[in-house]
């Protein structure tokens, strides 16, 4: 069977993946050798996607209140409300909330229905949650949203800088691509963040910086700058606002970054010292209240030094999603029209108007995401279509956004699943095809184009997100401007229309590609923007920018912290951010049982002074509380994080584990010039949870918990589950019973009940079905052994623990190859491994994405082989 070449549906990387079809339905994957982005790397949850297709929860046919309905009917209701909406309150009484999950081509469908015909600009996306500071720092220093550098500068660089990015966990290949560039030619590496990561291993310097101060340390770098003569007079000669923005950057007071004057100059030598700099930044630098403020700081770092447009250097913003570049290119934020041009410039509406032969163009921003959800819960917004997101979880105040979204007159929600806490709340469901299935365009990191492809049929009645909304628009009265046929046609209108941009010498042009046919829209290869006959290659190592005098600009900042601040009420700051192995809300990646094993529950990191100082012991519970919400975590004692501090993941929801829903803490601050919230620095208080009992239960069918903390978590067998509650059960007998519901099946327990424990396994014709683990205390359990139980006659299973003649890999530490802290640390012992290197020929261990090196090289510091013993 053929392969087919399409792309990652993860993060903004764009990896390259190559699809064949399996004998069982589904699809064999592995890293695309030829694609720039990962020429053939993929990382844990790349190699995992053939473990997340099937049909198991997928959203089949459009539904309305719940019941079935066909796409006709469906369709013509969505256009009928939106469109008797806009006529009894306006335009601007509707919404659209889309994703970075959806193609370029889905995007440009939705943002053409909202903007030129619907006559409103409330279109936002998700994206707005994760790089809208970097959209607007771009735009106050280039004059239009341009990502300076490529992938391959990374390769050149005798400096690379991570600003707020994890990128070891978070973007692992480019990471690996970092560490190859290290190995090759020596290249250092500085960690910028308040959280000791995967990233700072090995690296030369870590500078641990106080939360939101990094204004302050980038205007101590540029007043360095300015006193070692490296500034560029060049450079500075075709810049505005020079003079202001030294000047701003003197005043500033050091120790507000919270570091000690040698690891200030430790960083100022180094970024000086090395022309060939790279400084990327993610999410630690844009979720904030300041975060256009701090792109901008590092953005006049490059400019003043002429560091910028280079080979090997200048600043690099790497993205979340897969497609936020390429909803950026369609104008998806609420604040930009199509392909970079500006909704504010009455010639750039004029001529989009005339293009798309639309009765109107909106002249003024729209409802940025949190605004958006706001006016949802002020009645404002009276119709709000959702698509591929999950505001009720992913949202600040995500407990408000929940009830919003389902007090609002009329809520459609585009996904493939019924089963978020989103969808839940909707009037009506529509089948979308998933990644897989579909066809079109993304647009990576780098501003390179690529082809996503199908694979597979679309199940049931599930079509793609274009045809859905192409229909409504029909539907609303303009048939001719949304007749659309296919993804082909979709992109050629792009790029056309990119091509008018380009005209008023905008970066984003892609008109060259505007006469393509299908045959070779079918086997276009990965292709970086712009292209066209006009320019090509990098931007801005000549100086000119795209603002009308064509310079470009510094910003002069005054440092500012954390739109609040800690009080006795709410002393700890929460920081919230992913994890290795999950993605977004686990709609995805909660499908692979492996991506599931290295951290099956949601945690908060917490600094050993102050674990001690409140009484909360190393797995136990804690409670987070806010103004906002609250939360039941498990507790993680780690120096990792900084005292006063908490970092949790994001991506339990209200289907995984209900109080692990960590943004219904976050307040809905917002930075005022992009819109974005403030994820990374919330205020909360922690305190011990006093439960009464712990409990962790394995089922081969989904479990029905009703205890006040619990986690669901798939494994290869069924499920798993950890639980705690304050007030134990009257019967753990009746309580097991309805947690697995199992009424009649053979039940064997253990139980003591002085101390509250108990254990319980139920077999059906000889084999375990379900067993409970309940005691006063965190359990010490075997947990990936315990898991692999059911469906076996498993007649230890009571004890807990794997048997003395069986090896026990111990918790998995590396997801791609699915190997447990017990087998590397045995290999370590017994063949005498003294490094993650020997280790990977051993194992596979870190080989693949390489996320789990740090931690293989954690074991190995505490490991002693046995000829170190002798």
């Amino acid at each position: 069977m053929t392969e087919i070449r399409s792309t990652c549906p993860y993060c903004g990387v764009g990896c390259g993946v190559l699809l064949k079809r399996d004998t069982a339905g589904g699809l064999e994957i592995r890293g695309d050798p030829d694609h720039p982005a990962n020429r053939g790397r993929l990382c844990s949850k790349g190699s995992a996607l053939g473990e997340t297709l099937g049909l198991e929860g997928r959203l089949l046919s459009p539904q309305v209140n719940g019941i079935e309905s066909g796409w006709d009917e469906t369709l013509q209701l969505v256009a009928d409300r939106f469109k008797q909406t806009v006529a009894d309150h306006g335009p601007d009484s509707v919404a659209f909330y889309v994703s970075g999950q959806m193609l370029t081509e889905d995007y440009y469908v939705a943002n053409k229905l909202m903007k030129g015909f619907i006559g409103s600009a409330n279109i936002d996306t998700n994206s707005r949650l994760c790089m809208a500071s970097t959209v607007a720092g771009h735009r106050r220093a280039f004059g239009t949203d341009t990502v300076p550098g490529t992938y391959d500068d990374l390769d050149e660089a005798d400096l690379v800088v991570l600003v707020g990015s994890n990128l070891a966990w978070c973007h692992p290949v480019l990471f690996q691509r970092v560490l190859t560039a290290r190995k090759a030619r020596g290249t250092k590496l500085v960690v910028i963040d308040p959280r000791r990561t995967a990233s700072c291993d090995g690296a030369d310097l870590h500078l641990p910086l106080a939360i939101g101060s990094d204004v302050a340390l980038f205007n101590v770098l540029l007043t360095e700058i300015r006193r070692a003569a490296a500034d560029n007079p060049d450079a500075l000669a075709r810049v505005e606002g020079s003079a202001e923005t030294f000047a701003a950057a003197a005043a500033t007071d050091p120790s507000v970054t919270g570091l000690d004057e040698a690891q200030l100059r430790a960083f100022c030598k180094l970024w000086i010292g090395h022309e060939k700099v790279v400084t990327i930044f993610s999410q630690g630098v844009n979720q904030s209240s300041a975060g256009t403020d701090k792109v901008n700081a590092i953005l006049n770092c490059h400019i003043a030094t002429g560091r910028i447009g280079k080979p090997g250097m200048g600043p690099f913003s790497v993205t979340g999603q897969p497609n936020a570049m390429g909803g950026r290119e369609v104008g998806g934020l609420a604040n930009m029209l199509a392909c970079h041009m500006a909704l504010e410039n009455p010639a750039h509406r004029s001529a989009v108007r005339t293009f798309w032969n639309a009765p109107q163009i909106p002249d003024r921003p729209g409802l940025k995401a949190v605004d958006m959800f706001r006016a949802v819960d002020e009645g404002r917004i009276k119709a709000l279509w959702i698509m591929h997101s999950n505001p009720a979880v992913t949202l600040p105040q995500a407990d408000a956004v929940r009830e919003a979204i389902a007090a609002c007159p009329f809520t459609v929600v585009s996904d493939i699943t019924g089963n978020t806490d989103t969808a839940r709340l909707a009037h009506v469901l529509l089948p979308a095809s998933a990644w897989g299935e579909k066809s079109g365009t993304v647009t990576n990191s780098d501003r390179t184009i690529s082809r996503q492809r199908a694979a597979l049929p679309a199940p049931g009645k599930a079509r793609p997100d274009w045809w859905q909304m192409a229909d409504v628009g029909r539907r609303m009265g303009w048939s001719g401007e949304f007749d659309y046929t296919g993804p082909a046609e979709i992109f050629r209108e792009h790029a056309a229309l990119s091509g008018i941009a380009g005209g008023f010498g905008l970066d984003f042009d892609i008109s060259a590609l505007a006469a393509i046919s299908d045959a070779e829209y079918d086997t276009l290869r990965p292709t970086r923007w712009p292209v066209a006959a006009k320019r090509g290659g990098r931007f801005f190592a000549d100086g000119k920018s795209f603002h009308e005098d064509g310079r470009l600009r510094m910003i002069a900042l005054t440092p500012r912290g954390p739109a609040a601040a800690p009080s006795a009420s709410y002393p700890f700051r929460l920081n919230t951010g992913r994890i290795r192995d999950q993605w977004h809300t686990m709609t995805r990646t909660g499908r692979s049982p492996r991506l599931s094993a290295h951290l099956a529950e949601p945690f908060a990191e917490i600094h050993p002074s102050d674990a001690a100082r409140l009484g909360i012991a190393a797995d136990t519970l804690v409670r987070l509380t806010s103004p906002s919400g609250r939360a039941i975590l498990r507790a993680q004692i780690t120096d990792a994080v900084q005292p006063e501090t908490v970092f949790a993941p994001m991506h339990w929801t209200g289907e995984t584990a209900p109080s692990g829903r960590i943004d219904a803490l976050v307040a809905s601050a917002i930075d005022p010039v992009s819109g974005q919230p403030e994820s990374k620095a919330a205020l909360c208080d922690l305190q011990p949870y006093a439960a009464a009992w712990y409990g962790f239960a394995v089922s081969s069918a989904p479990m029905a918990p009703d205890t006040a903390y619990w986690a669901l978590a798939r494994t290869t067998g069924g499920w798993r589950a950890e639980l705690a509650d304050d007030a134990l059960p009257s019967n753990w007998e009746d309580f097991a019973r309805a947690l697995f519901g199992l009424p009649k099946v053979t039940l064997q327990m253990v139980q003591d009940p002085a101390r509250g424990a108990a254990r319980l396994a139920f077999r059906q014709e000889g084999r375990l079905v379900a067993a409970l683990f309940a005691g006063p205390r965190p359990l010490a359990l075997a947990r990936d052994h315990l898991v692999t139980l059911p469906g076996t006659e498993a007649e230890h299973v009571l004890a807990g623990q794997v048997p003395a003649d069986m090896p026990d890999p111990g918790p998995t530490l590396c997801s791609c190859f699915g190997i447990g802290v017990n087998s590397i640390l045995r290999a370590i012992e017994d063949e005498g491994l003294m490094s993650v290197e020997e280790v990977g020929k051993a194992l596979s261990a870190g080989t693949n994405c390489g996320s789990c090196r740090p931690e293989i090289a954690a074991l190995l510091e505490r490991a002693t082989p046995k000829e170190a013993a002798e």
